[in-house]
């Protein structure tokens, strides 16, 4: 693959062209792996610009569905980068996939990540670098565990939560471990360092001395933005002489960047300039339209379904599957697969996403999170979705619209929970 970028173009790294070239966030990465005591990701307003809001979530496919309507109408974006919602390596199969589509896509891109650095392992980082991701921003708030403890709740890697000196430890190692690595890799990095008055406004130099040891090359001092309901949200936000004082004694050790505007995670246009308002409408328009999905090895589509005309089922009541797939003729009903035993907890849906291997995607009426996360990091699709089978399987196969498919939920007009009803009003069976 033939990578041509002019890397030039990148408005957030280069102040001489951010009037002339603009940059897309796509949020396809919704989780975090650690809590900052500045963040709440609840919160949105298409006029409130500040980094973990965003106004939905994309697929990998749907970003680069998006990546599409954008460049067509702003033809001036030259980056595309993800930052969040929640952090781009607590979603790693997400964020590579979007990451590996569009390179694949546009040779030309810049392509870029902003992460806590907790989750971006030497493997991924040898990932992003062979597929041209040239421009990784890290958020190090500190270099000493005691200032960094104040600034996280908790951190978590896999599926152990540190909170303390612990998880600050943790997080400062492995941040260290990840500019090393990215610097090793070739790729540029710029180092965000939350200025948070009275926990660590002193200490912002000593991380700008370390960084540049580690030899990041550009320096992001960005004022606390203070945030409704979160354990720092009485704090005030630093005035610019402050903040200018702050630049003034990092730029001794790395070249400051003074042109920040604190992006959403799904901001779109021109730095100072943002258009996520003028593309907010196409965003939630991708993000319910389903991608058709190209497959050799995965021709199949599962059905979560009473009777083999409508999507009716609650993936977890599912005893079985209908498995379906297109054919000249249309849609042909395969075979059914019988589920995996219940009451087995997490590994029921890796025995699932086992049992369909060969399916693209999967339609149900409704299912968790946990089914949701196993069945996509085993390339399944997971579609929620209640009406006829074949206007899913048209939307799997061919392209469409999931508003069209999502009907209003009913409860059970029984009055009574009985055992393997999903409540849906469908009648007792």
């Amino acid at each position: 693959m033939t990578v041509t970028v002019n890397y030039e173009k990148h408005p957030c790294f280069n102040v001489k062209v951010k009037g002339q070239f603009g940059r897309v966030h796509l949020p396809v990465a919704p989780k975090c792996n650690i809590q900052c005591n500045y963040c709440n990701r609840k919160y949105d307003c298409v006029n409130e610009s500040r980094p973990g809001v965003t106004s939905t979530v994309l697929s990998p496919a749907q970003a680069v569905l998006y990546m599409d309507k954008v460049l067509e109408k702003e033809p001036r974006i030259t980056v595309a980068g993800i930052a969040g919602p929640g952090d781009p390596f607590a979603n790693a199969q997400e964020t590579l996939e979007t990451m590996r589509l569009l390179r694949n896509r546009y040779p030309e891109l810049i392509l870029c990540l902003a992460t806590n650095g907790l989750g971006l392992k030497p493997e991924y980082i040898e990932e992003i670098a062979e597929m041209g991701v040239s421009h990784v921003t890290v958020t190090i708030n500190a270099i000493d565990p005691e200032i960094t403890r104040k600034v996280y709740r908790w951190v978590r890697d896999g599926k152990t939560v540190y909170q303390g000196r612990k998880g600050a430890e943790l997080l400062l190692q492995r941040q260290l471990e990840a500019v090393k690595g990215l610097k090793a890799a070739g790729i540029t990095v710029k180092i965000n360092c939350i200025i948070i008055p009275g926990i660590n406004d002193h200490h912002a130099v000593e991380v700008a001395k370390k960084m540049s040891e580690l030899g990041a090359d550009l320096f992001n001092a960005m004022a606390l933005y203070p945030t409704a309901e979160t354990p720092f949200e009485d704090l005030i936000e630093p005035d610019a002489l402050t903040m200018a004082k702050i630049r003034h004694e990092c730029e001794q050790y790395l070249p400051q960047m003074r042109h920040c505007t604190r992006c959403r995670a799904d901001a779109v246009g021109l730095l100072g300039a943002d258009q996520s308002e003028e593309f907010h409408g196409c965003l939630i328009s991708c993000s319910k339209t389903l991608v058709p999905l190209e497959s050799q090895n995965r021709p199949y589509v599962a059905v979560a379904s009473y009777e083999g005309v409508l999507v009716n089922q609650h993936l977890g009541q599912a005893d079985q599957f209908e498995i379906w797939e297109k054919t000249d003729q249309g849609f042909h009903m395969v075979e059914e697969r019988v589920a995996p035993d219940k009451g087995m907890g997490f590994e029921r849906w890796q025995k699932l996403a086992d049992a369909l291997k060969d399916c693209r995607a999967v339609l149900a009426t409704s299912m968790g999170d946990n089914p949701k996360e196993v069945l996509i990091e085993c390339g399944v699709l997971p579609v929620e979705m209640n009406g006829f089978i074949e206007e899913g399987l048209k939307a799997v196969y061919e392209g469409g619209h999931l508003g069209k498919l999502k009907g209003k939920r009913q409860k059970a007009e029984c009055g009574v929970k009985q055992e393997g009803c999903g409540g849906d009003g469908l009648g007792c069976r």
